[in-house]
């Protein structure tokens, strides 16, 4: 993509996001993951020129001398966005595909978090860990994250989950509130959402065509498998295929709400032709 058609997608997307995150969401973010101001730290012996308002009256009266409240700035918190840049993403049918949805949504929500001061980090993924991008603060940063949303090329095809959530476990030692953005088309990361669950604030949104729920009868097709290219001649006329398929993706999104709730993590299911707005802030009300 030629430099001055990148930084103008980048633009729209800031604009749009920008206007969400500032009038919808910052306020949302701010209730349901931190409480801003100053938090107890400990106390002290009152020393001549402390503010009698922080007089612990309590402590005072247990210990029969002067002592004081001592409060700290409450730290900043790390937000970081664990994303699926596999070829599955790139697949579509309405309005959008999944990776221009989850760019849209990586934006929103780290544009909501630094509103607050917060730094934001970010992890891409496919079967292998794709680029890490350190939590930093500022603007110019996150400018930098939808950059690499829109034009990083991967280079592995498929999804591990597992070994995302392995690395952000590794990686991100403060407990952090992390947003894992993906179609969840994979299996055996239960073990590792519950390890990622415990030791930060996790939510999974899964993103989806609605063209991946049921296979359409249209006689013979050929199909290509995005994670792996394979190219095979499908008869989607097959009663008894369509079924087989609608099942083994019902599987999948039960596996991933088993997984979800086993693991206590918050989970999300976007469709790429429907607005998010509404969905993102019920969302965060339910917290």
């Amino acid at each position: 993509m030629e430099t001055k058609e990148l930084l103008k997608k980048v633009r729209k997307i800031e604009i749009k996001t920008r206007r969400l995150s500032n009038h919808i969401f910052s306020g949302e973010y701010h209730s349901h993951f931190k409480g801003r101001g100053m938090t107890f730290s400990e106390v002290r012996k009152y020393q001549y020129g402390d503010d009698i308002r922080d007089i612990d009256w309590n402590v005072t009266a247990k210990l029969n001398e002067a002592h004081i409240k001592i409060f700290e700035e409450e730290r900043e918190l790390t937000m970081v966005l664990l994303v699926d840049v596999s070829k599955s993403e790139s697949f579509g049918t309405r309005v959008q595909q999944k990776r221009d949805l989850i760019t849209e949504l990586c934006a929103v929500l780290a544009f909501a978090a630094i509103q607050n001061n917060d730094k934001v980090g970010v992890v891409f993924f496919t079967d292998q860990i794709e680029l890490f991008i350190p939590p930093k603060k500022g603007k110019s940063h996150i400018l930098r994250i939808i950059r690499e949303l829109i034009e990083f090329k991967p280079k592995g095809t498929g999804t591990n989950i597992a070994e995302a959530l392995k690395f952000l476990s590794s990686v991100v030692k403060k407990r952090s509130i992390v947003f894992t953005l993906s179609d969840f088309q994979d299996s055996d990361y239960d073990k590792n959402m519950k390890i990622a669950s415990n030791k930060h604030d996790l939510t999974a949104i899964r993103i989806f065509d609605p063209a991946e729920e049921n296979l359409p009868n249209i006689g013979l097709v050929q199909m290509i498998e995005p994670e792996t290219g394979e190219i095979r001649w499908v008869d989607t006329s097959s009663k008894k295929l369509r079924n087989e398929y609608g099942t083994a993706y019902q599987n999948l999104v039960s596996r991933f709400k088993i997984s979800c709730n086993n693991s206590g993590t918050d989970y999300l299911d976007l469709r790429v032709d429907r607005p998010y707005t509404k969905q993102l802030l019920e969302f965060f009300k339910r917290r």
